[in-house]
């Protein structure tokens, strides 16, 4: 089983295992966007289970075909927005570059672009877990964006 699918099947299919629908409206999980500088961008949502409705996508490098990447500079702070309450409370992110793949920390609820030049895709995780019974998830979604380092 390659890296990518493990960490699918870690992250996604565990949380599923206890899936209520408390507390969340709307058809499908939020927008999330990015904001780099004084700029918002958009993501794109991939997989993701709602109120009871789970959808499969592709992963974030078949997902972002032929999408223009956001232009960052090296080190460039970058932090995620979702104007959505409540907000989820559990996340992941993970970084792409050609066949490597490295999970990456998140403080303050954003990350720094890497300090080398090219292309990195990016899967980013989040789940709305139940404050009360453990392991469950009310919630979850995994947003997809391309870097580009210049």
């Amino acid at each position: 089983m390659n890296k990518y699918l493990s960490i699918v099947v870690v992250l996604f299919i565990f949380p599923i295992v206890g899936c209520s629908q408390d507390g969340l409206s709307g058809e499908k999980p939020p927008e999330m966007m990015l904001n780099i500088g004084n700029e918002k961008y958009e993501t794109k949502l991939g997989t993701y289970c709602w109120k009871g409705t789970c959808a499969d996508s592709a992963g974030p490098v078949e997902l972002l075909k032929g999408e223009e990447p956001i232009r960052v500079n090296p080190g460039e702070e970058i932090s995620f927005v979702i104007n959505y309450e409540p907000k989820p409370n559990k996340f992941h992110l993970t970084q792409i570059r050609e066949s490597n793949e490295e999970e990456v920390s998140i403080k303050e609820n954003g990350f720094s672009a890497p300090k080398q030049s090219g292309v990195y895709y990016y899967s980013y995780g989040v789940w709305w877990m139940d404050e009360k019974e453990k392991n469950v998830s009310n919630g979850d979604a995994f947003y997809a964006f391309v870097l580009e380092v210049k």
